[in-house]
């Protein structure tokens, strides 16, 4: 039987969180973002070599950062049937507020959030489909309303 070059359950693009704190994370997945835990492998000192976890359909792999790979991080999009809930959920799983849910120029219903390991999840419901015309003409109208720092 050939081995397939991409794994079941696995896309072409699969993000990688290296962190501090990895344990507290994957907690953090599981309990405020609906994660399930797939695989788990620790170093002898208990800290978490590797981990896969999946939410809805995409996996995630982590580690605990370590002195040859210090943590990075990162921001992730996550779409979801409910914004709104899902965000409530991690801010009850412990996560902080970046931005609270409102329906965007791009037809997302956006949310964000600040999970362990300061890796800021993107929480998104699609909500409307446009042309690229009604797109690029949303972005100019949203961007004369942004106020730029000096």
């Amino acid at each position: 039987m050939a081995v397939k070059p991409i794994p079941d359950g696995f896309h072409t693009v699969t993000p990688y969180l290296v962190v501090e704190g990895a344990s507290k994370l994957i907690e953090f997945l599981k309990k405020g973002l609906g994660a399930e835990e797939i695989h788990l492998s620790k170093r002898p000192d208990g800290t978490i070599m590797h981990a896969q976890v999946r939410i809805g359909d995409s996996m995630v792999m982590l580690a605990e950062a370590m002195a040859e790979h210090p943590a990075m991080p990162c921001a992730l999009y996550l779409y979801v049937s409910d914004t709104d809930a899902l965000y409530e959920r991690a801010l009850k799983a412990g996560a902080t507020s970046i931005m609270k849910p409102m329906d965007m120029f791009y037809g997302d219903r956006n949310a964000g959030v600040k999970g362990p390991g300061g890796i800021q999840w993107w929480i998104a419901t699609h909500k409307e489909d446009m042309s690229t015309a009604e797109l690029e003409k949303r972005a100019a109208a949203a961007m004369k309303n942004v106020k730029r720092g000096s």
